[in-house]
Formats: structure tokens, C-alpha cells, sequence
């Protein structure tokens, strides 16, 4: 009976403790709410702040530096980036909007930039250069290795040129198959030898090259081009290549270079091997004597690209119709990962008329 009685007693102990929790509980959400809205406009007050940095003189960019742009269109480039560039800031630097800058251009690959605080940007500027020019009923345009169409500004005399049916407009790109595996091989040439090269065309060896001397060289198809071109600089660079009329490259481990009648193989210097012989002169002079020094000064992975260790060897008294032809370090010869030699009728082996040492 005595708890039954004390019961009651509880209920208005109850209802004091809400009483008093009630306004506590509003207190505490209120603080909650007034932390969370200060919270917030401090926030706000920051990303407004940095936006108003980003676009206030404090950072404008005002010094720019490019870099990578040459050729006749480069003034040009140069301007639409420069201008382009003072629209920014170096907080805000926009590398799509330079690169839009100068869309027009179809040389421009590809445009980098790096910001200076507070107000420097270098930017880079990625080019693909014209390799060949193509011509089409009296009229002609530059193109690169991966067959864009780069105008006709750039189509300089320098260049080999490739008949084509008709000129694609600036910043297409070319097609036909033996038009771009002539562009991938002529991409693929070492610059300073690139003036050398007159044409391209398809013969029974497959692609073959002629160097404005002349000289013809059989690359075959378009596999391994940086071994081909680097066998092919080893075999001008040396002396017993003077009055060659042909180099075969086809396969870069195992070159041949082939002598027109009455023409023997020489140790001689290229230059007086020339002069004496009343030839045309190899395209061997700066240029190859350039690549060639380059070879034998860091020549390491140049020599493993090209899957040969030395230079021709000098042969003295030669036949006439016989070639030269670098052997390989160790006198074995490597293979190329997943070549195999093409037989005589897939245009392999070297023309008739040309031997190989102990052959």
C-alpha cells in the first residue's frame, strides 16, 4: 500500500525534468544552428575571396615565355597565345583555351603551360613538322608523319614530294595506305637527313627512297624505320660506300650497298672518292658525318636499334656490281623481335648484281 501511495509522488518530479530539459535542448540546438549558418558564410566568404583572387591583378599574368614554335607560322602562334595568355591568371591558367588559341594552326600538336607566381607562365608549345608535301594538279600543301594536313605554307622545296588525287583541306588527314606508311618512313628519318630525301615511291622492292644525289635506298616496307634510317647513315658513313648507286636496308642488320659498273668499292675518303670518280656525291658529307659521329660518340642504343655493332667494313679492289655491307658485332646477326628474312620473291634479299663479303 505504501508504494502504491508514493506513485503519484513521481509525476510531478517528471514533469519538472522536462521542464527544465526542454530549454536546455532549444539552447543547445540553437547553438548547433548559429555555428553551422557561421560555418557557412565563412565559407563563403573564402570561395569568394579566392574567386576575386584568382581573376585580380594581384596574379594577372603579364610575363609569358614560349616555347617550341618555329617555321614560317610562328610569329602568328606566338601572337594568338601571347594574347590568350594575358586574359589569365596564374591562378586560372586555362590550357584548353590555349590550345583553342591556336586550333588554326594544324603544326600545333600539343600546348603545355606552367604558371610563375605571381605573374610569370611559360608556355610549351608541341609540334608535329611537315615531312613531305603533297601535290595534286599544280597545287601542293605540307603534311606530317601521321598524315595531318598541315597547309601550304609550310610546304617548303626542301621537302620530298608524294603525288596524291586531290589535296585534303589543312587539319585532315590524308588517306591511302602506301601514302601513309611513306609519310611513317620519311617521320621516322633522322632531321638532318630529312633535306636529303627527294622522293618516295613503290617499286619492286617495296618502298624505296631517292636522295637528292640520287642514290636510291630500298626500305621495303614500313617496319622497323629508326633501324633502317640508322643503318642506312652507318653504311654512308663509311668510306667504302663512295659511288654507291644503291643501299639496300631491308633488312637493318645486314645492309648491302650496290655499285654501278665500272665502279669498285673504295677505302678512300668519301670527298676525294667523289671528286676522283667524276660520280654524283653521296649525300655523306655534313650531315652523315654528323649522324655518324653521333652514333660512335653515345652510340649504344643507337647501335642496339639499328641491330649492328660497327660500321661497314672498308673493301679495297671490289668487283665491279659488288656491294659493301657492315656485319654485325661478333659476326652473328640479330634478329629484330618478331622479323624473320623475306625470301627473294617477297623482296628481301639484295638485287642482282650485289654481293656481301666472303659471299
Amino acid at each position: 500500500m505504501a508504494s502504491l501511495a508514493a506513485r503519484p509522488a513521481r509525476a510531478p518530479l517528471r514533469g519538472a525534468a522536462r521542464r527544465v530539459a526542454a530549454p536546455a535542448a532549444s539552447i543547445l540546438q540553437g547553438g548547433a544552428l548559429r555555428t553551422a549558418m557561421l560555418g557557412a558564410l565563412v565559407l563563403a566568404l573564402l570561395a569568394g575571396g579566392w574567386l576575386w583572387l584568382r581573376q585580380s591583378p594581384l596574379v594577372a599574368v603579364e610575363h609569358v615565355r614560349i616555347s617550341g614554335v618555329q617555321g614560317p607560322e610562328a610569329a602568328a602562334i606566338d601572337d594568338d597565345l601571347l594574347a590568350a595568355a594575358h586574359r589569365m591568371g596564374t591562378l586560372d591558367v586555362n590550357t584548353a583555351a590555349l590550345r583553342s588559341a591556336v586550333s588554326a594552326f594544324p603544326i600545333v600538336r600539343a600546348v603545355y603551360a606552367t604558371p610563375s607566381l605571381p605573374h610569370g607562365l611559360h608556355i610549351r608549345v608541341v609540334e608535329q613538322p611537315p615531312v613531305a608535301v603533297l601535290t595534286a594538279a599544280g597545287a601542293h600543301t605540307a603534311v606530317a608523319a601521321d598524315g595531318v594536313v598541315l597547309g601550304p605554307a609550310l610546304a617548303a622545296s626542301t621537302l620530298p614530294a608524294l603525288a596524291v588525287p586531290s589535296l585534303p583541306a589543312p587539319s585532315q588527314r590524308v588517306g591511302g595506305a602506301g601514302i601513309l606508311t611513306s609519310l611513317a618512313v620519311l617521320g621516322a628519318a633522322p632531321p638532318l637527313l630529312q633535306p636529303l630525301i627527294s622522293g618516295v615511291e613503290q617499286g619492286q622492292r617495296g618502298l624505296t627512297l631517292t636522295m637528292r644525289s640520287g642514290l636510291k635506298v630500298y626500305f621495303g616496307d614500313a617496319s622497323l624505320p629508326h633501324a633502317k634510317w640508322l643503318s642506312l647513315v652507318r653504311v654512308l658513313s663509311d668510306p667504302s660506300s663512295a659511288g654507291a648507286s644503291y643501299v639496300d636496308v631491308r633488312l637493318p642488320w645486314r645492309p648491302a650497298a650496290g655499285f654501278p659498273e665500272g665502279v669498285a668499292p673504295s677505302s678512300a675518303p668519301v670527298s676525294s672518292a667523289a671528286g676522283s670518280s667524276g660520280e654524283q656525291p653521296n649525300p655523306s658529307e655534313s650531315p652523315i658525318a654528323a649522324l655518324a659521329a653521333g652514333l660512335s660518340g653515345g652510340g649504344g642504343g643507337a647501335s642496339a636499334a639499328a641491330g649492328t655493332g660497327s660500321s661497314a667494313a672498308s673493301q679495297g679492289g671490289g668487283a665491279a656490281g659488288s656491294s659493301t655491307e657492315p656485319q654485325p658485332a661478333g659476326g652473328s646477326e640479330p634478329q629484330a623481335a618478331g622479323a624473320s628474312e623475306p625470301s627473294s620473291e617477297a623482296g628481301g634479299e639484295p638485287p642482282p648484281g650485289a654481293s656481301t663479303p666472303g659471299g
